[in-house]
């Protein structure tokens, strides 16, 4: 019977599915998309039998799961962002920790004993987990200057995964990962793949210029709101520029907005580096939110609930 994988297109689902797969090659059929299309199992067909599920809710995805385990699947689940109520059954194996100093990516390097740790800490720095990366780094023996180019590809491959649509992004996710799983280390993809590394640094470069001159909405002490044009550029940016402020101001807590065609807003939250939860809970108030305690999202917020959001991640963070 065909295996499935369903993951993540951002660097904590492709860096996991790289870790496993180097572990236990398998021809499976690949589903991703960019990072905020979450509701993946949908697209597994019923009466598949070998699922493994990386780095997305599971809250998102819990109908498509009992659908799924109803029709004969064995399904391998491992994430760290909301659950809501788990499903028990003897097909469905969790393995998800919802603390704000883990990722999927290092869920996966337990697993696996630190097999392809340098994969795990890529992502745990695409993740935005910079001291948990770097101490977990220091311990497995790498240098500063390594682990300096660890944090660049994870932020690049995390960078690659932002967009409405797969067309917005410099590689489909799916086509990323398959370059990477293609190297045991990380270090041999930098060193043997320039030009795809060069794509990704030069559009991060020219991206994060623009971010840094867009317009500030809202800001205190407590939070910040950030509005980027509806331009390409921006629905790639997104994610990592949160990340960018929230290495840069870490006792806030910051939102990065942009209006969508139909007048709805994107949104990106990122809580404060001294306080790392609650990013889940705000933006569960509005509809289409989710995410983990340290960054979340809302896929579409109305112009008219804008002031009530901005109002909340104050309240929030008091």
């Amino acid at each position: 019977m065909q295996a499935f994988d369903v993951f993540n297109g951002d660097a904590d689902g492709i860096c996991s599915l790289v870790q496993l797969r180097l572990a236990e090659p398998k021809q499976s059929i690949l589903i991703t998309g960019v990072k905020r299309d979450i509701n993946l199992l949908k697209k597994v067909p019923l009466g598949v039998s070998d699922i493994t599920v990386l780095d997305i809710s599971f809250d998102k995805n819990r109908q498509s799961v009992d659908d799924l385990l109803q029709a004969g699947a064995n399904i391998d689940y491992v994430d760290h962002h909301k659950t809501g109520d788990l499903i028990k059954h003897k097909n469905l194996f969790c393995d998800i920790d919802l603390r704000p100093t883990v990722c999927t990516a290092l869920l996966v390097d337990k697993r696996l004993n630190g097999k392809y740790r340098a994969w795990a800490i890529t992502a745990a720095f695409g993740d935005n987990l910079i001291d948990v990366a770097m101490q977990l780094g220091a311990e497995s023996g790498f240098d500063e200057q390594q682990l300096e180019l660890l944090q660049e590809l994870g932020t690049l491959i995390n960078y690659n995964g932002y967009g409405e649509l797969e067309s917005d992004l410099f590689y489909k996710p799916a086509e990323l990962y398959q370059i990477l799983v293609q190297y045991s280390s990380p270090f041999d993809f930098i060193s043997e793949q320039a030009e795809v590394l060069e794509t990704l640094r030069l559009g991060y470069q020219q991206d994060m210029k623009k971010a840094t001159e867009a317009k500030l909405i809202h800001e205190s002490e407590i939070s910040a709101v950030i509005e980027l044009e509806n331009d390409t550029w921006a629905k790639r940016v997104s994610g990592v520029f949160g990340n960018h402020l929230a290495n840069e101001f870490p006792e806030r807590a910051h939102a990065v907005i942009r209006k969508k065609d139909d007048g709805n807003y994107i949104v990106s939250v990122r809580s404060p580096l001294s306080n790392k939860t609650g990013a889940d809970e705000l933006v569960s108030q509005f509809p289409t939110g989710g995410g983990r305690k340290s960054a979340a999202g809302i896929n579409s917020l109305s112009a008219e609930l804008l002031e009530r959001f901005i109002n909340s991640i104050e309240e929030q963070y008091s």
